[in-house]
């Protein structure tokens, strides 16, 4: 039994995961309604709301009949906001240190690249390695408000990583997209509720499809220059014919941005085919995978090509503890070490450097 802790941003989150039985418990607890005001993430704000949440959470962990079955701590050690992941990070030394643990560090990006396998596990826990072999090497998009990273997945749990965002991730875009129009944070979905409405043909954005930053045979991400284009735009209309024109503003700026995301990924599976090997599977992890449209077009690839999509259940999309301990259960059943060349697993009360 895993209790896993999430708290690199402003999610305060623990998780009960049985590698046997899937997930038994999940509990979180958001700091939108706070950070709305200020129109982002405070990171001194986020780390004393940890404090406050983390108490309360773990009480009602506590009272799962689960929970005295743990036999292994998971936290995430990065990345994230400095002050947050401390919080999280001395929360789990002192269980760990209390009920004499292993505590195993998790990277946070590992937990959003394992999180599409959540629910095949939960089909079939017993069988999961059996059903997952045929699947890889795995193409996925990781996208998110801090991240933007396609990544290649190889038997024995090995992560690559094809390409990835050289300024903006693309969550970010939406985000500040969303300001610019005046939304409300966080500005993903706003954008994404009007553009429901709108004409995604009537403004043209940047999509950022050239060479510059060429990897593995497909351009970098890129969403830097679409932020500027937005407020260029927006610079050269009145108050009147931006509200006007809202709807399809946001449904233009959604295009571009899920343009590039599906145009790279696309252009990252031809290149493995003439290279490596091609992808035998596909998912699409992070917040922004909750987008509706993206996911869309992201079945579309998967079925004009015949490969199976997975996506990230909602709950484990974001961030969440559910995702972190899947990723310690299968990083150590594939005996893999995080990017740094650490081991993940340390004895408990040693510090996590």
């Amino acid at each position: 039994m895993i209790l896993a802790i999430e708290s690199s941003c402003d999610e305060s989150a623990l998780a009960l995961f049985d590698p046997m039985h899937g997930m038994r418990g999940e509990w979180i607890h958001s700091q939108i309604a706070l950070h709305r005001r200020y129109g982002g993430v405070v990171p001194d704000l986020a780390s004393r709301e940890h404090l406050d949440n983390f108490p309360v959470l773990l009480a009602e962990a506590e009272a799962s009949k689960d929970f005295a079955r743990v036999t292994t701590i998971a936290v995430t050690r990065g990345p994230g906001l400095a002050g947050c992941l401390a919080i999280g990070l001395a929360l789990g030394k002192a269980l760990a240190f209390e009920r004499g643990v292993p505590l195993i560090g998790v990277n946070h990006l590992r937990g959003h690249a394992w999180s599409p396998f959540i629910r095949l596990h939960a089909e079939a826990p017993a069988n999961f390695w059996e059903k997952l072999v045929p699947l890889l090497p795995h193409l996925g998009l990781l996208v998110s408000g801090g991240n933007t990273i396609l990544y290649r997945l190889e038997a024995g749990g090995g992560i690559e990583i094809i390409n990835r965002t050289v300024d903006d991730a693309a969550g970010e875009a939406l985000d500040k997209g969303a300001k610019l129009l005046g939304l409300p944070y966080p500005g993903g979905p706003c954008v994404e509720e009007l553009a429901r409405g709108g004409d995604a043909a009537r403004f043209d954005f940047p999509r950022a499809l050239g060479s510059s930053g060429q990897q593995n045979g497909a351009a970098s991400f890129s969403f830097s220059g679409l932020k500027t284009s937005l407020r260029y735009r927006l610079e050269k209309m009145s108050a009147g014919e931006i509200e006007s024109a809202k709807a399809d503003l946001c449904a233009s700026y959604q295009a571009a941005v899920i343009g590039q995301l599906t145009a790279k990924t696309e252009a990252a599976l031809h290149s493995l085919e003439a290279g490596s090997g091609p992808a035998r599977s596909l998912s699409l992890s992070g917040g922004v995978a909750n987008n509706t449209t993206l996911r869309q077009v992201f079945a579309a690839i998967g079925k004009r090509r015949g490969q199976p999509v997975f996506f990230a259940e909602p709950r484990h999309s974001g961030d969440n503890a559910g995702m972190i301990a899947f990723a310690a259960w299968a990083d150590e059943a594939n005996c893999v070490k995080d990017s740094d060349e650490r081991p993940l697993s340390f004895e408990p009360g040693l510090g996590l450097e």
